[in-house]
């Protein structure tokens, strides 16, 4: 893979190149894809989604939107700081206009987006409309749909939902958000299909990246990008580089960022969680400043800051160590994964698994998420599967009062109109979702 092609400009429809060097200095082509996406309803719909605790009343534990603008600062800082060094390397860049504030738009933008696919009630979101299509009402459309069809829907995928977003055309609008083709590289962190499942040790096939829906537009991104082919005869591709960069930014920010949540709603004991976080911050920390601080929250967010910093420049570090494996595909870990602290984040992921994703709080709040999504999927399908067969009843016709109009369009494939649907549950909120339950199930006071 090169650089050149990799910082590819094209957006979808477009009939000409894009030079890098004919961009409006004072708006680039980069930072529009950051703007494109925070004006979106799709990222609006992030304050509302769980990032760890569901449906928390405490003000200061973190939203995916949030958590998204988080990861975005810190990708920009992970792009800003690579591409001043890829620059010195590679000065055709330079002569064709990119500059480090390129790289770091980017990767910005794509972290920006990183959980935009994501559906209510968090990474339980995912599995409650998986189990829906694998155990529960869904399971009957199999015989119904391709292998890998019935693969997008029982494995439903938050990354493929996201390119789903970013990329789909609706009446009127061509190619999504239209953003540049080297966000949508970047963004792309499992660049394959659903099938086959195959895990190997290369980080690219532990999940997959695009549902079957949106084949045509992953290819020609991938192809657009030159992006280099794992198995063509799979839809397999090794990973944009900027993607790892991605990838680290959220990487370091649900590592510590959870744990500080943790932390501060008393999941975690601070003494014991502090003791972990000095390991990574012991060659940077000041003593003096620490100690003066008399509140945990300060203490918490000091440490926070500066571990957050020293991953960083591992990341930087890596990436640059290891540009040329990373071009050629064969870097298969993710960018923490190598780094000196793996010990240390992996204690503090583990002690964040054991104390806040299995707390009380989050497991009774996914429990009733699994619920409340199986029961949406089934009154939407059934209803938009009535219409499309001549089979629509008075309650049906009312249930599609309530879903907009752009999700309901005439298809003769069972696959779209069940993505359909699959894709109006997953933008909504939480919120919205409990009060569109109580709706559907009569509970209306």
């Amino acid at each position: 893979m090169n650089w050149e092609q990799l910082l590819s400009l094209k957006r979808f429809g477009d009939t000409q190149k894009r030079p890098r060097i004919a961009q409006d200095e004072t708006r680039l082509g980069f930072d529009v894809d950051f703007d494109r996406i925070i004006f979106s309803s799709a990222f609006r719909s992030l304050q509302d989604k769980t990032q760890v605790i569901p449906l928390s009343e405490t003000d200061f534990v973190h939203t995916r939107l949030t958590h998204s603008l988080e990861v975005s600062v810190v990708g920009r800082t992970l792009g800003r700081r690579v591409g001043k060094v890829l620059l010195e390397r590679h000065p055709n860049l330079v002569n064709l206009g990119y500059t480090f504030n390129d790289f770091g738009a980017i990767v910005a933008a794509a972290s920006v987006t990183h959980d935009i696919g994501n559906p209510p009630f968090g990474h339980s979101g995912e599995k409650a409309i998986g189990e829906y299509f694998k155990t529960g009402n869904g399971a009957k459309y199999k015989d119904q749909l391709s292998a890998k069809e019935y693969q997008d829907l029982i494995d439903f995928e938050g990354n493929a939902n996201g390119f789903k977003i970013l990329t789909e055309s609706r009446e009127g609008i061509s190619g999504g958000l239209r953003l540049s083709y080297a966000t949508l590289g970047a963004f792309l962190k499992y660049p394959k299909e659903s099938l086959p499942k195959k895990p190997t040790s290369h980080i690219v096939d532990k999940k997959y990246g695009f549902f079957q829906s949106e084949k045509n537009e992953f290819l020609d991104v991938v192809q657009e990008l030159g992006m280099k082919p794992k198995s063509l005869e799979n839809n397999s591709f090794y990973r944009h580089p900027l993607a790892y960069l991605v990838e680290a930014a959220d990487d370091i920010c649900y590592t510590i960022i959870d744990f500080e949540d943790g932390i501060n709603l008393g999941l975690i004991d601070e003494d014991y969680a502090l003791e972990y976080m000095i390991k990574l911050v012991k060659d940077t920390i000041d003593s003096k400043k620490y100690h003066s601080l008399q509140y945990k929250k300060d203490r918490v967010s000091y440490l926070r800051a500066l571990a957050i910093g020293v991953l960083i420049n591992e990341a930087v570090a890596i990436f640059l160590a290891n540009e040329e494996a990373i071009l050629s595909g064969s870097f298969e870990k993710s960018l923490l994964d190598k780094c000196k602290y793996e010990a240390q984040i992996n204690d503090i992921i583990k002690i964040s698994i054991d104390k806040i994703y299995k707390s009380n709080e989050v497991v009774e709040k996914e429990v009733a998420g699994y619920k409340i999504i199986a029961d949406l999927l089934n009154v939407f399908v059934y209803a938009l599967n009535n219409k499309f067969d001549g089979n629509q009843s008075n309650f049906d016709k009312l249930v599609l009062n309530l879903m907009p109009k752009e999700y309901q369009l005439e298809s003769e494939c069972l696959y779209d109109r069940i993505m359909q649907v699959c894709s109006y549950v997953s933008r909504m909120s939480d919120s919205y979702a409990i009060r569109m339950h109580k709706k559907l199930t009569g509970n209306i006071i």
